[in-house]
């Protein structure tokens, strides 16, 4: 009997057959890729590596935000504000040297930026954040002021003073000039010192009075060393002025003196 393949043509599989070659074909690819390499597994401990500072800054807006910052302490409050110009560092060792240095919250902020860069860890930018976190409490007490309050309601004036000038390094004199209800005319520096004097001319004070149309002053100064205690030199110099003020229909409230530990008032003490 001649088969198909005898006469030149092909030899012909039974439909089964094939079918059986192609399970065993994919049995075995199956079996190869069964023997590749598996990916790599990710390491463990990733979430560890996440710097703790992340889930600590986030905390902290958290409490201020829910509390107030009567709940932060000052390291904390200088963390959020270096937080904007550190943005990759754990700046709380930071925050708390600050302190450790210069005392305060408030002292820090005030702080002079020379001495500020002198810090390590501190930058150009946690500097600039300082000052203009400075720049805002000031403007914020200013216009407490601005609100032409009675001179009965003094607190304002005394927030004002120690804001602007409690924390500085050098003496500086600074009148207040008001109308005749009381409202705030101007408030201009009129000279800065030394640690531990400024020169203040009577005239020059009076001068600047009448050129702004002012029927009374409150002077203001502050003393570095932090003590509010006015000085022999302190009360002769107000008498000075009160004396040339009244010559010319001025009226001289008050001198404050202001320091990181307080405030004295003149007129409060029987000075004046």
């Amino acid at each position: 009997m001649t088969s198909e393949a005898g006469r030149g043509g092909k030899a012909h599989r039974p439909p089964e057959r094939r079918t059986q070659l192609n399970e065993a074909g994919a049995s075995a690819l199956t079996g190869i890729r069964s023997r590749a390499p598996a990916e790599p597994a990710a390491p463990e401990g990733v979430e560890d590596e996440t710097p703790h500072y992340h889930g600590h800054r986030e905390r902290l807006r958290a409490r201020l935000r829910e509390a107030g910052q009567g709940a932060l302490a000052d390291y904390e409050l200088l963390e959020l504000i270096l937080f904007r110009a550190i943005p990759r560092r754990d700046v709380k060792p930071l925050a708390k040297s600050l302190i450790a240095r210069f005392g305060s919250f408030g002292e820090v902020i005030a702080a002079d930026p020379g001495r500020l860069a002198g810090i390590e860890g501190m930058s150009a930018g946690a500097i600039s954040e300082f000052k203009i976190v400075e720049a805002a409490a000031q403007r914020f007490a200013k216009g407490a002021v601005k609100k032409r309050l009675p001179l009965g309601s003094w607190s304002e004036v005394i927030d004002y003073c120690r804001t602007s000038m409690a924390f500085e390094g050098r003496e500086s004199f600074r009148i207040l000039f008001l109308d005749k209800k009381n409202g705030l005319i101007a408030d201009e520096v009129q000279g800065l010192g030394t640690v531990d004097h400024t020169p203040v001319y009577p005239r020059e004070v009076m001068r600047r009075a009448l050129e702004l149309s002012a029927t009374a002053i409150v002077l203001v100064h502050n003393h570095p060393s932090g003590d509010p205690t006015p000085s022999t030199q302190d009360i002769k110099m107000t008498l000075d002025i009160i004396a040339i003020a009244k010559s010319l229909g001025v009226a001289v409230h008050d001198h404050i003196i202001v320091g990181r530990n307080g405030h004295a008032s003149l007129k409060g003490m029987r000075l004046i």
